[in-house]
């Protein structure tokens, strides 16, 4: 399974969501690779940050020709996550093309929430040549107990795209995790952080059937 995680918006842990569920899937016993196609790079630092074995494999491939090579660069692996580029360009078309299920994180904001409307276009203009991509929101880094927190949910319903009942709140772990190249697994087995992954990964897996 093919998984891009896009938004046009910078700023919504578009990586972080990446990292920790290629761990996700890697600590199930798949074979995992994750593909950083934002040219900041984000990712391979995060893989570069690290100190022990990989869990996953990480490559560089910021190019709009992502859609064409994505097969031969994911032979072998059971499932594929594209950290996408944070602007509407020809990479992020490709990174859809490229995607069985689209991911948009969405942070509870009003700005995220109007931001959103770029890369819903991108996916409607996708359908055109690949028409059983799927697409889903994820409310990340979502403040708990505020009511922008819950109400975003409702502000979404304006796009005609799935929200996950799954979400992931803001927590400092997934920095603590971050910079030392690790996944939230490693930093806090049991905590909250870990389960809000978890969650988002199996609704995903059972979407994307």
């Amino acid at each position: 399974m093919i998984f891009g995680v896009l938004n046009q918006k910078g700023g919504v842990g578009k990586t972080t969501l990446s990292v920790n569920l290629a761990a996700c899937f890697a600590r199930a016993g798949a074979r995992v690779l994750l593909i950083d196609a934002d040219p900041q790079g984000s990712a391979l630092d995060w893989a570069a940050a690290r100190q022990g074995p990989p869990l996953f494999s990480v490559v560089g491939f910021p190019r709009a020709t992502i859609h064409k090579e994505i097969s031969q660069l994911g032979q072998g692996y059971d499932h594929i996550i594209i950290d996408g580029p944070p602007r509407v360009t020809d990479l992020a078309r490709s990174a859809i093309m490229a995607s069985d299920v689209v991911v948009i994180p969405v942070q509870p904001s009003p700005y995220d929430i109007w931001a959103a409307e770029e890369v819903v276009k991108l996916i409607a203009e996708a359908h055109i040549y690949k028409e059983n991509i799927k697409s889903v929101f994820v409310v990340n880094r979502k403040i708990t107990n505020t009511a922008i927190g819950r109400d975003v949910r409702d502000a979404l319903a304006a796009y005609p795209i799935r929200v996950l009942d799954a979400s992931v709140a803001q927590r400092v772990v997934f920095a603590e995790a971050a910079a030392q190249g690790q996944a939230i697994f490693e930093i806090d087995p049991a905590g909250p952080a870990v389960a809000e992954i978890e969650a988002v990964a199996a609704e995903l897996m059972e979407y994307a059937k």
